[in-house]
This record gives C-alpha cells, sequence and structure tokens, in this order.
C-alpha cells in the first residue's frame, strides 16, 4: 500500500472519531456554552491531555516505536513483549504516582481558594478526570505497537470510545440532573473516566491477533537495558512536550483570566480544526513515524527525503483550500454547528474569530507533524525539543501581550495567532537542521508549491465568501447555504489545483487507494 494509501486508512477511521469528537462539542455547547463552568471543565481536561501528550503519544511513544521495532526484528517477538510489559508496567508506577500528587494538589488549590474562585469550579473536575491519564497513556502505548504492525484501523478509532462515552453522558444522563451545580458536568467527568478503560479493551483482540498480550512488568528501569535507553531518549523530548503542553494549560489560564468565556471558545474553534487535521496531519503523522524508522533503520536516506518531500507536498494541496476555505466561512460555519441552547450569537461571534485565526493552523501544525517524525526515527528527540523550548518561550510571551494589550473580545484571537506562528516557526527550523545534516528536501520546490497552492485555494476561498454572501441574501438557511458553498469550493479547486500545482495534484490522485488499484 503506498504512502497515502495508509493515511488513507487512517484518515477514514479518524474521520469518524473527528465526526463524534464534534458532535460531542455541539451537544455540549447546547449544553455549557461558554460559560464558566464550561471553561472551568476545558482547564481541567487539558491535565490528563497533558500526560498524554507526554507519556502516552509524545515523547515515550516517539522513543518507544523505533526501539520496539529494532527488538522484533534482532530479537524476535518473545524479547519485544517482554520489553512492552516493562514499558507499560514503568508507566503505570509513575503515573500512579503522579496522579496520586496530582488529586493532593487538587484539594490545596480549592482549600486555598475562594468559594467563587474560578479556579476552584476546576479542582472538583480535575480530581475525577486525572486518573484518566493513566488509562489513556496505556492505550496509547498499545496503539503505538499496533503501528508498528501497520495496524492503524484500530487505534485511529480508539478515540471514538471515548466520544461514545462522552456523548452517551450528555444525551443519557444529563438530561435527567439538575442544571444547577456539577451535576451534569460532572457526569460527563465520570464519562471520560470510563472511557479510559473502554479504550484500552477496545484494542486487546488486536493487540493478540499480532501476537502480543497486555502485561506489565514491574522490575524497574534497571532491568532492560532498552529500558533505559527509552528512558535516556525521552529524557529532552520530555522537558521539550511537557514545556509545550505546560504552554497550552497556561494560555487556557491565561485565557481564562482574559474572560471567563476565552477558553470554552478556543475550545469550540479547536474541534472544527481538528477535523481537518485529524483526517490528515495527525493521518500523516500517524503513518511516518515507522515509516521513517524503517527508512532509517535501512540507512536509506534518499527514500527518506523522498518520503518527506512528497508528504509535504501533498499536505499543501489538501491543507491549503481547508484552511482558506475555512476562513471564508468560519461565521456561518460556527452558527451553523453551535448556535443553540446556551450558545447564543456572541458565542458564535467569539468562537469565529477564534477559528479564523486558528485556520493557517491546519497548514503549520500539519507540516510540523510530518517533519518531527524524521527526527523520532533517528532516535534523535534532544533537537525537536530544543527547538520546541525556544518557540514555545516566544508563544508564552506573544500570548501574554496579548492578554495585556488587546480588547476582552480579541485576547483569544491573539493567543490562537500566536500558536500558528509558533508552529510556523518551528518547523522552518527543523527543515534547517535537517539540510544541515545532510538530508536535504528540495526547499524551493515545496515553497513553490506552498504558495501556489495558497494562491489557488484563496482564489476559491473568495468564491466561497462572495457565493455564501449572495446565498444568505436569497434568504436560504445555514443548513443549505454552508454545505452549497462547500461544494462549489470543492468543484472550483480542483480546476484550480490543475492550474497552479498540476504535478503535485497529480502525486495526490496517483496515491488514492482506488486509483493504484485500478491501474
Amino acid at each position: 500500500m503506498s504512502l497515502l494509501g495508509k493515511v488513507g486508512v487512517v484518515s477514514a477511521m479518524t474521520a469518524v472519531s473527528r465526526v463524534f469528537g464534534l458532535a460531542r462539542e455541539i451537544i455540549m455547547a447546547h449544553f455549557f456554552g461558554t460559560g464558566t463552568l464550561q471553561s472551568a471543565f476545558v482547564i481541567a481536561f487539558r491535565i490528563p491531555n497533558l500526560f498524554r501528550r507526554l507519556f502516552g503519544e509524545g515523547a515515550l511513544g516517539a522513543a518507544f516505536v523505533p526501539v520496539f521495532a529494532e527488538i522484533e526484528r534482532t530479537e524476535g517477538r518473545e524479547r519485544a513483549q517482554l520489553f512492552l510489559a516493562r514499558i507499560l508496567g514503568l508507566l503505570v508506577c509513575a503515573l500512579g504516582l503522579l496522579v496520586g500528587i496530582g488529586v493532593a494538589v487538587t484539594y490545596a488549590v480549592e482549600w486555598g481558594s475562594a468559594s467563587d474562585s474560578r479556579w476552584a469550579e476546576a479542582m472538583p473536575l480535575t480530581r475525577i478526570m486525572l486518573p484518566y491519564a493513566l488509562l489513556i497513556c496505556v492505550a496509547a502505548i498499545v496503539s503505538a505497537a499496533l503501528n508498528v504492525h501497520d495496524r492503524f484501523a484500530i487505534p485511529s478509532l480508539t478515540p471514538v470510545i471515548l466520544n461514545l462515552c462522552w456523548i452517551a453522558a450528555l444525551v443519557g444522563v444529563c438530561p435527567f440532573l439538575p442544571e444547577e451545580g456539577y451535576w451534569r458536568i460532572g457526569a460527563v467527568c465520570w464519562g471520560i473516566l470510563f472511557a479510559g478503560f473502554a479504550q484500552i479493551a477496545f484494542q486487546l483482540p488486536e493487540l493478540r491477533r499480532v501476537g502480543y498480550r497486555l502485561r506489565f512488568a514491574f522490575t524497574g528501569w534497571r532491568a532492560s537495558p532498552y529500558v533505559r535507553q527509552v528512558l535516556l531518549q525521552m529524557g529532552p523530548a520530555s522537558l521539550g512536550i511537557a514545556l509545550a503542553q505546560i504552554n497550552i494549560c497556561v494560555d487556557g489560564w491565561l485565557a481564562f483570566y482574559g474572560a471567563a468565556w476565552a477558553p470554552s471558545a478556543l475550545e469550540y474553534a479547536d474541534r472544527i480544526i481538528y477535523l481537518p487535521l485529524g483526517l490528515f496531519g495527525t493521518a500523516f503523522a500517524t503513518v511516518l513515524l515507522p515509516t521513517y524508522s524503517r527508512q532509517a533503520a535501512d540507512a536509506d536516506r534518499a527514500a527518506l527525503v523522498a518520503t518527506l518531500e512528497r508528504s509535504l507536498r501533498n499536505l499543501f494541496v489538501i491543507m491549503a483550500p481547508m484552511a482558506l476555505g475555512l476562513m471564508a466561512l468560519a461565521t456561518p460555519t460556527v452558527s451553523l454547528l453551535y448556535e443553540r441552547g446556551a450558545f447564543d450569537a456572541q458565542s458564535t461571534l467569539w468562537t469565529a474569530r477564534a477559528v479564523a485565526a486558528y485556520a493557517l493552523g491546519l497548514i503549520a501544525f500539519s507540516s510540523a507533524k510530518t517533519v518531527i517524525p524524521v527526527f523520532y526515527a533517528h532516535k534523535d528527540l534532544r533537537t525537536p525539543v530544543t527547538v520546541a523550548a525556544w518557540c514555545v518561550l516566544g508563544n508564552f510571551a506573544l500570548n501574554l501581550l496579548s492578554v495585556l494589550l488587546l480588547p476582552e473580545g480579541w485576547r483569544h484571537v491573539g493567543i490562537a495567532t500566536s500558536t500558528v506562528l509558533n508552529s510556523f516557526a518551528n518547523t522552518g527550523i527543523l527543515l534547517a537542521i535537517l539540510i544541515r545534516r545532510g538530508l536535504r528536501p528540495n526547499l524551493a520546490n515545496l515553497l513553490s508549491t506552498a504558495l501556489r497552492a495558497l494562491l489557488a485555494a484563496g482564489l476559491m476561498a473568495g468564491a466561497v465568501y462572495a457565493l455564501h454572501a449572495w446565498l444568505a441574501g436569497q434568504g436560504l438557511t445555514l443548513f443549505l447555504t454552508v454545505p452549497l458553498a462547500i461544494a462549489v469550493g470543492g468543484a472550483l479547486y480542483f480546476p484550480l489545483a490543475r492550474l497552479f500545482v498540476p504535478t503535485a495534484l497529480r502525486e495526490v490522485l496517483d496515491d488514492l487507494p482506488f486509483r493504484r488499484r485500478r491501474a
């Protein structure tokens, strides 16, 4: 299967998850709007996500995949099973301790805050969801082991379990609970915790099919040189990812400081952005790490550079129309998806501004997810960390200036914009480092492709914006105007892409699974 074919599998599975994720946010908007309690929930949920990025999909996952693949190739499946068990055992011990400390901290913060403080409201929710951090990290390592065997479908579907449990709590429990207090939002938190167990169980049959079992070996890090190797490799990466994730949490707190509704508006916007990002950017990253790892293990630098170049060209052609089209249709899209119940017109305005600011991040975030795995495949987790650390400092400075200098209705826009700029800077610096190391993608060709794809997408976005305005002026509802504008935009982008980026478009079309089968 071609690289884009594998990406297609992940994208298809991820699409299911993202659609359910968007559905859950629509229901959350109906019940909680952009109120203080919703923002407190957003802040609380970022804590387990910090652990997931750090110990699951982040540093540990990036260090685990190349070593796990190497052990299985050189020493066999039995040694690889023992290595997996030791990593999981160490993960449970470390995170169990951190979760216990975190629960104690929530009590301390709650006792030290005024009863009507925004921060005090977030603490009970954080307490419920902290154990989810341990569960989701175990699920993430199991997913990484499956990805090494080119099993992408089940791991990519696993987030659906979270969304289903979340939606079940919203529609099956919340309507029967009092609107006042923590009853409804607390039910959502318990649903998320239950989802952690379900996400692990969902992957176990597939894990057994590739010859492994879910086992935990509590033998300590000294028991295996491979475990020590992973820990040494993830050490610097952990610092960088920790800085990035702490920065995300601090951004949320800064937004909360700037306005009680701001974290909610950013979270709703983020969910819209993550629908296309998950379909393509995250899917590419999922497939590329094991692909790069095999090419690095074979010392095939030419193949690795070719994979990197082709992946970036594919992303530019795919993400440019999504980014600019989303900017053009930000307000009607937000209104169509969210504006009902507690989510009013003012909430739509705040969220649409954030969506427009985040939109170009589709290109920035996807590019970063394509470049960073090159370093991970070479077991170099230090370099991305160092670069990320400097970018995080710049991002924090811009976010702080946004909160202090911008008007209240625009502070969260400054936070979103600085996040996008940070990601572009991160990707550019990493590409420059790869070139210095002799991995030389053709930057002139990549830049030309990106600019021409943006030009085609810009012409499409202008036409889409004008078309939607005209349709709305005819008195049509959003349920008609938004889908019609998107459909026309998609139809218009194809001939524009054939005009401006014909070679890159042909690459995308040639790599499509159904085209390859027919050929």
